[in-house]
């Protein structure tokens, strides 16, 4: 029998291949034939523009640039090195090496005071994003976002959802009884801008993801588990809020027959086996009526909070709008003040049924 060593290694290009792809495939070569065995991967969520990502003692071998996107592989006594740097200030970096030692050591050396650990502004949040990559499968990338206070949006929702906001703003750890959010209602309410206001609320004990492909998440078993499970031992542990947004097929009465194992998946991250030890909170939001959602989606025990989003009543959006001219008795979104307030009335819907807007 051959020793590992002897694994040869083929590269196979076509004209979709780029430089950069080159550079990845490269750092593969020495693990792979053995010369170096041992390999370690650090993933950075915020660089530094100028940080190098190379230790003092490296020396350049290949560097690719793609539409600002910039990629290098590096080499020294023992080990290789390859960077790669994507929109938003992340970065990966992986180092082969001859030991185990020497691999961390270099890893650590090209990645020390490479994060980017200025303050956020008191506006803003960190949220991580998920997606899922044919070549890299599940991917976590995180980005500020402006996030209101909630006395500042509080007059956007009606009376009796203002106040079950306010009671889900002051939630804390000790006082979570069910691992599922639900925010349903029309088009054009304020449902984002609601959970947008909860990150910032939960800030201090919870990170909040939003996941950009459910319909991969619930159906790849071993995405959900990344993302479920997935957490880095070396950070502080905290609460997650996975958010998902838009997902009426996913959790609709027809859901059970329509997405196979999907809704199963999602049940039990929220209260099954899944669910058991991890601090994971799910929340969902839809423009379906609840009658039209599974029942075991909506049943006692199961959502933390339940919250249906609405128009804002007449006095209420007048109030809001400073007039009433352009109303209609049933009130109207707050897509609808929105357009309103800018002059917008061709946006504005007259029927008695809420128009879809574009504030979410």
């Amino acid at each position: 029998m051959g020793t590992l060593s002897q694994l040869p290694t083929n590269l196979t290009l076509d004209d979709a291949d780029t430089p950069r792809d080159i550079v990845d495939a490269m750092i593969l070569a020495p693990f792979s034939t053995g010369d170096q065995p041992y390999a370690h991967t650090a993933r950075l969520p915020r660089v530094r523009k100028d940080a190098p990502l190379l230790p003092a003692d490296g020396r350049i071998l290949r560097v690719a640039t793609d539409d600002g996107l910039r990629s290098h592989l590096a080499a020294g006594d023992g080990w290789t090195l390859r960077a790669a740097r994507w929109r938003g200030g992340v970065a990966e970096v992986t180092v082969t090496a001859t030991s185990d030692e020497l691999a961390l050591r270099i890893l650590e050396d090209a990645t020390r005071g490479a994060r980017d650990e200025h303050a956020e502004r008191a506006d803003s949040v960190s949220m991580g994003f998920w997606h899922h990559s044919a070549k890299r499968g599940a991917q976590r990338s995180t980005r500020p976002i402006t996030t209101p206070s909630w006395a500042a949006i509080r007059d956007n929702y009606a009376g009796d959802v203002a106040a079950s906001l306010e009671r889900l703003m002051a939630l804390t750890p000790e006082s979570i009884s069910g691992r599922l959010l639900l925010l349903h209602g029309v088009p054009g309410t304020g449902k984002t801008t609601a959970l947008r206001a909860l990150a910032q609320a939960w800030s201090s004990w919870c990170q909040v993801d939003c996941v950009l492909d459910p319909e991969n998440l619930f159906h790849d078993s071993s995405y959900l588990m990344e993302v479920a499970i997935g957490d880095d031992e070396h950070e502080e542990r905290r609460w997650r809020l996975l958010l998902v947004e838009d997902c009426d097929e996913l959790i609709s009465s027809a859901a059970k027959a329509s997405s196979g194992q999907a809704l199963s998946r999602l049940l039990n991250l929220t209260d099954g086996l899944l669910a058991q030890g991890r601090d994971v909170l799910v929340g969902l939001t839809t423009n379906e009526p609840l009658a039209r959602l599974h029942p075991a989606v909506v049943r006692p025990g199961r959502c933390l909070a339940q919250i249906e989003v609405g128009p804002l009543p007449f006095a209420q959006a007048s109030a809001w709008l400073g007039t009433s001219v352009g109303l209609n008795s049933s009130g109207a979104t707050l897509a609808e003040l929105f357009a309103l307030q800018r002059g917008d009335r061709d946006l504005v819907s007259h029927s008695p049924e809420p128009a879809t807007g574009y504030y979410l």
